[in-house]
């Protein structure tokens, strides 16, 4: 298996591989790439996530991808078996997680 853990991804109609080329900021400008297609995914019904984080060299030679660029994840989509995303969230309250000025004062 390839990427471990996401098994799933032989069954998704869709798969996009996010291939790079190490520079600078290529890592963030590709983090920022895969998150709005996640994000523009589910805001149509349509599941995805991020699957690996690099260390995906396998799939290099399934796909003809040069040795000089490095597989940053792949990203499948698919609708969900299951409805997801409308129940309550269990989340922190925006004290537990903003802090004003100084680490330790809550945003509140």
């Amino acid at each position: 298996m390839i990427a471990r853990t996401g098994p799933y991804i032989a069954q998704a109609p869709l798969a996009i591989v996010v291939a790079i080329q190490r520079t600078k900021f290529s890592v963030a400008d590709a983090a920022r790439a895969i998150q709005s297609m996640i994000l523009t995914a589910w805001s149509e019904g349509i599941g995805s996530n991020w699957v690996g984080f690099m260390g995906l060299d396998g799939v290099k030679p399934l796909l003809g991808i040069p040795n000089d660029l490095d597989v940053l994840a792949v990203i499948p989509f698919g609708y969900p078996a299951q409805a997801a995303g409308k129940s309550k969230k269990n989340r922190k309250s925006l004290s537990e997680i903003a802090h004003r000025s100084r680490f330790g004062r809550p945003f509140a």
